[in-house]
């Protein structure tokens, strides 16, 4: 069971909604060489709101992830695609299916 999550909030700049879909529809193939990551998932949940759900069978895995390509790629990006900075919540899994 994986136990450990990552929860991100990104909210999109005015104009710069398609430009975030794009870039999390990108991230994917970066994460599928992601030896730690169990799974990931990018969404919208609003016009301009948008998260990233991933979750870690440890903590090596989600330190990986936290430091790998697409976290640098998001925060390099953060400034001209957000309208405030991207919100990182760590998560301890309690059940799953």
């Amino acid at each position: 069971m994986d136990r450990f999550g990552i929860l991100a909030i990104l909210e999109a700049k005015p104009g710069k909604e398609q430009e975030v879909a794009s870039f999390l529809k990108s991230a994917r193939p970066l994460v599928l060489q992601e030896v730690g990551t169990s799974t990931w998932f990018a969404f919208q949940t609003g016009p301009t709101s948008f998260g990233i759900f991933d979750t870690f069978a440890d903590e090596d895995g989600r330190d990986a992830h936290l430091t790998g390509e697409v976290a640098k790629a998001l925060f390099a990006n953060a400034e001209e695609l957000f309208a405030e900075k991207p919100q990182i919540n760590m998560a301890d899994l309690l059940a799953t299916k």
